[in-house]
């Protein structure tokens, strides 16, 4: 069953009741310390203002950065503040560099209706990823009602994500959360087809698990990334200095014999002697990578078929980048999946990029109003793909 959400809350569990929403708040900071990506903030606006309209008092809680569970100035989220007040305004939002204890409890019982009260990094204390019982009492001093509207987080099984709920109830999904599950559970549980996959990245390593979720569902899975010359490998090809993950290579081969046509791989590549010597760069075919050079994007041809592959779907889910979309001239094949993805779009197709690196170069050429849904959570979205039980989704209040 799905889980709850504010929808369901009534009047009188929201009005004028402390309620504690669980944001992702861990966002990039420029060189001066100001949010660079308010992405993730402005995600969680419409939860928090629905719940302000309701006359509630926010406590939010977010984790930011690995402070590995102790207190520590480059983790605060208090250069957050400004840039949630431009996002909340006229309502009232405030900041307290406590996360627990009787100052905080003191300031959310203080809380206006229609107010915000920000709390510090959750990660300031060791009981939040070890998901401590006593720790999440603590938490669960601050609210009367908790809201997870944290999907990135949704996978980990951390006192501000799962703990909490055992001494808070009612305990439900935000709007985020509650897109979030709609996009990548109920769409892609049953696709419009054609229904293509794109995954690119890094390593198959990690995306093995979404391959043998997403393989018996679509029409085509188009690889591309490093991960890419994983494949080629298996294929016997030579890969030069590629990174290729040696003890994967019989994996990636058994998946070429079961996918058949499904699978399509680069065709050509954008290869060089150094991702930094993107002077040197030029297409080969991908029987035509040599030793000294590595392949650090797909090539045009590449573009042209994947790109087509796309535009003719009805459904597209994207994780991973084609390439070292951060140093031109190898970001051609992200840059354009992500035309492509805008093109499907206009064309009808529900497309979904599953966070991460994808969701990034998506903002960077400025398209995030031609997608269907772009998921905040980069892991918590492949591990829902994987059919796994997300902890923080698993223990709200069931609809």
């Amino acid at each position: 069953m799905p889980a709850r959400t504010i929808r369901r809350l009534t009047d009188a569990e929201v009005m004028g009741h402390r309620v504690l929403v669980r944001v992702d708040f861990n966002v990039p900071l420029d060189d001066q310390g100001h949010v660079a990506d308010a992405t993730r903030i402005l995600a969680a606006v419409p939860t928090i203002n629905a719940l302000l309209e309701r006359g509630a008092r926010v406590v939010l809680l977010s984790h930011f950065g690995r402070p590995n569970g102790a207190p520590n100035p480059k983790y605060s989220l208090r250069p957050i503040v400004e840039r949630l007040k431009s996002a909340l305004a006229p309502h009232s939002v405030t900041f307290l560099p406590e996360t627990v204890g009787p100052a905080a409890v003191a300031a959310t019982k203080a809380l206006g209706n229609g107010s915000v009260l920000l709390l510090e990094n959750t990660r300031f204390h060791a009981g939040e990823e070890s998901n401590d019982e006593a720790f999440a009492r603590q938490l669960a001093e601050l609210g009367d009602v908790y809201v997870n509207d944290a999907f990135g987080a949704a996978h980990r099984a951390h006192a501000s994500t799962a703990g909490v709920t055992k001494y808070v109830r009612p305990a439900v999904a935000g709007l985020l959360m509650e897109r979030e599950l709609a996009f990548l559970g109920e769409a892609l549980d049953t696709p419009e087809h054609p229904f293509v996959a794109v995954l690119g990245g890094s390593k198959i390593s990690g995306k093995i698990d979404v391959i043998e979720a997403l393989l018996p569902k679509v029409e085509r899975l188009l690889v591309g990334g490093a991960m890419a010359c994983t494949f080629f490998r298996a294929m016997g090809l030579e890969t030069g200095s590629s990174l290729v993950e040696d003890d994967r290579v019989d994996m990636a081969r058994d998946l070429i014999a079961r996918a058949g046509n499904k699978l399509r791989l680069p065709s050509d590549a954008n290869v060089s002697t150094s991702m930094d010597e993107g002077g040197r760069a030029h297409v080969v075919s991908r029987e035509a990578i040599v030793k000294g050079e590595a392949m650090f994007d797909i090539g045009p041809e590449s573009i042209t078929q994947f790109a087509a592959e796309i535009e003719r779907a009805k459904t597209v889910f994207w994780n991973g980048p084609m390439g070292v979309f951060e140093k031109p001239p190898f970001d051609q094949g992200t840059r354009a999946v992500a035309d492509a993805m805008a093109r499907a779009t206009d064309g009808g197709a529900i497309t979904i990029v599953g966070g991460g690196d994808s969701a990034a170069a998506i903002a960077e050429a400025g398209l995030e109003s031609r997608l269907t849904h772009i998921s905040t959570g980069g892991g918590a979205s492949l591990e829902f793909l994987e059919g796994k039980t997300l902890p923080g989704v698993a223990a709200l209040d069931q609809a």
